[in-house]
């Protein structure tokens, strides 16, 4: 388990019955890019079970941050959704992942497509100062199903506005745009109808997805992911081919919500 360090978990907070995020220690050796992921777990019959999440906390934080699903039967998530305070979790040490931005090309608008947890990322991208230095919008959108599953909807809306560094870019670059699909809402529709429409256009303001001036981070469902990454290539969007090779727009192959 060389590659693997363990960590004790600080909080738990339950969303509603099928979603929960947790905190863990940190150790101070390890170094990401805002959007990436790691393998974490818990140790069963004396061997690690992991999967990857996404790191919800900016990487200058001194604890982790990560937020799943709760699958009943589910190998790990059936054990991870019982943590408290105080148990241990074992992290990969190696942090990797596509959501990055210097896998993007320069542009002026930031679109941030998520459904689920796979919104985890985008928080921690959202978090971070260079976002709003490279981009002179943000979008950030979050694809449910119920309003009970818009996690971290107060923290978006009303505690990051407030943040004392970058605060006052958010207020004035970032756009949240949360919508739900089987419950009446303010926004209903998936992403993709949303923008075929034309309706995400006139909710922000903003113009028609354009490859020449909008770049795109992909995060959700495997149906999301094959859904908006066809919209985008229908627009004359490139997909970022690899880490390191810059593109229009990048997306998690790594894993997908379930």
């Amino acid at each position: 388990m060389s590659n693997l360090a363990t960590e004790r978990v600080l909080s738990v907070r339950h969303w509603n019955d099928s979603l929960f995020s947790f905190r863990t220690s940190r150790n101070p050796a390890l170094r990401f890019e805002n959007g990436q992921f790691v393998m974490i777990g818990l140790e069963v019959d004396g061997r690690p079970l992991t999967r990857a999440y996404s790191i919800a906390s900016p990487n200058y934080e001194e604890h982790l941050e990560f937020f799943s699903i709760k699958v009943p039967d589910g190998p790990l998530t059936s054990r991870l959704q019982h943590l408290r305070e105080g148990d241990p979790v074992v992290v990969s040490k190696k942090p990797t992942g596509t959501l990055v931005l210097h896998d993007l090309r320069p542009g002026r608008h930031l679109y941030l497509l998520s459904t689920g947890t796979g919104l985890a990322p985008f928080l921690s991208v959202i978090q971070d100062p260079e976002t709003y230095a490279r981009f002179e919008k943000v979008i950030l959108i979050h694809g449910v199903r119920t309003v009970s599953e818009l996690a971290y909807a107060d923290f978006i809306e009303h505690e990051l506005p407030d943040n004392p560094f970058f605060g006052e870019q958010v207020r004035a670059q970032l756009i949240y745009y949360p919508t739900v699909t089987r419950e009446p809402f303010r926004n209903n529709g998936r992403i993709t109808a949303l923008v075929d429409s034309g309706r995400l256009f006139t909710d922000t303001g903003l113009p028609p997805l354009d490859p020449a001036l909008d770049r795109a981070m992909l995060c959700g469902s495997q149906a999301m992911l094959k859904d908006c990454a066809a919209m985008l290539d229908a627009r004359g969007f490139e997909v970022s081919s690899r880490i390191g090779e810059p593109g229009d727009y990048v997306i998690e192959r790594a894993f997908v919500e379930k």
